[in-house]
């Protein structure tokens, strides 16, 4: 684990992840996508652990991929954060999220990976991957017209304008909303229910209902990678880039 990725086990079992970069609203680097990645095999590998809750500190999930990283990309190799969303995509063991505050690009993407999540009345999703000039990115391009039909998605993906909890509930991005500061009281009472279930049992009834998407999801994810590594290099993205930085 690093610091940026805090563990904890705060009922039995049940794993509590936690995004911990408060500083730059949970933004996510390289070190934290590889803590990340480490947190959830360890609780995969954990026969005490039989479901997991993902969180970020001090009321923000995450602000999304830190920018500085981005400018930092020197080639369209693969990146640590697809080897992330493989991870949470492919986890066996049932996830839950609780998101406070901001939930963008990767932290609305990651979402749709989650078997549940709940939301605070304050929380602001985003998917800014056009007005940042990239694109789609954890299968979200096959996984959301599904979850929200091709309109939603379409407006979400590409506007990627901010929206609301009441949105993401409609969208299929979470189940219900709580008021504000109580999204991880309710993952965590979701997870614990989960974790006194018959195991095998969960583990099997989630690899069931994930079944039919399996391979599409693993396809979207390789090849929405190839293509936001190329964005990455472009002058749309660069300048793009370099107007946040200067805000």
């Amino acid at each position: 684990m690093t610091d940026t990725i805090l563990t904890t086990t705060p009922a039995a079992g049940v794993r509590q992840i936690t995004m911990n970069r408060p500083e730059r609203k949970n933004a996510l680097d390289r070190a934290s996508y590889r803590g990340l990645i480490d947190a959830i095999a360890m609780a995969e590998a954990d026969n005490a652990i039989r479901a997991m809750v993902l969180t970020g500190a001090d009321q923000c999930f995450t602000s999304g991929n830190d920018i500085e990283d981005f400018v930092a990309v020197t080639d369209s190799g693969p990146r640590v954060a697809m080897e992330f969303l493989t991870a949470i995509s492919t986890a066996k063991k049932p996830i839950v999220a609780a998101v406070e505050g901001f939930a963008v690009g990767i932290g609305t993407t990651m979402l749709l990976h989650c078997d549940l999540a709940f939301a605070g009345t304050g929380a602001r999703f985003r998917l800014p991957f056009v007005t940042m000039g990239l694109c789609p990115e954890g299968a979200s391009s096959y996984l959301l017209p599904l979850l929200a039909g091709s309109k939603r998605a379409s407006e979400l993906l590409m506007l990627g304008e901010a929206f609301g909890p009441d949105i993401a509930v409609d969208a299929g991005l979470i189940n219900a909303v709580t008021p504000q500061g109580e999204a991880l009281a309710r993952a965590l009472d979701k997870a614990s229910a989960l974790a006194a279930l018959p195991p095998q049992s969960v583990t099997l009834t989630k690899s069931l209902l994930k079944r039919g998407a399996t391979e599409a999801i693993a396809e979207t994810i390789a090849t929405e990678s190839r293509h936001f590594g190329e964005r990455l290099l472009s002058a749309e993205a660069k300048a793009a880039f370099a107007a946040f930085l200067k805000r």
